[in-house]
């Protein structure tokens, strides 16, 4: 039984960046993986060709209301009540285009393979509020 209760645990979180990160390794990851290409956080960030990332954990999608270019399917997530948590962040950037296929990020942004640095990613990212 224990085994089997184990094994279920590694198989959920196996492909998923939900254990905790690395807000500071996130930090320069949020650089590195060409986050910073399209996006700004923290004070005084502004859109750029991507929204400003402040308080995106716990946004609703496609809620800034300065940013006029969001696609049509992140305005349809957006109306539909689609919510920004930790787990719907880690589905985003792992692969856009599975997502979101008509996207801006879908088009320029092959996603992060790596689940460590996923989720070191969204712990910076949890850490701009």
């Amino acid at each position: 039984m224990r085994v089997a209760v184990a094994a279920a645990a590694l198989m959920v979180a196996g492909g998923s960046a939900q254990a905790a990160g690395d807000a500071e390794k996130g930090k320069a990851d949020f650089t590195t993986a060409l986050c910073a290409t399209c996006h700004q956080i923290g004070p005084g960030a502004k859109n750029l060709v991507g929204p400003e990332l402040n308080g995106i954990v716990g946004r609703k999608a496609a809620s800034i209301a300065d940013y006029p270019t969001y696609s049509a399917g992140m305005k349809k997530l957006g109306e539909e009540g689609y919510v920004w948590t930790e787990e719907n962040i880690d589905k985003w950037i792992t692969n856009p285009k599975a997502m979101i296929p008509d996207s801006m990020m879908a088009l320029a942004f092959p996603g992060v393979p790596d689940a460590g640095t996923r989720a070191d990613i969204i712990a910076f990212l949890a850490t701009n509020k």
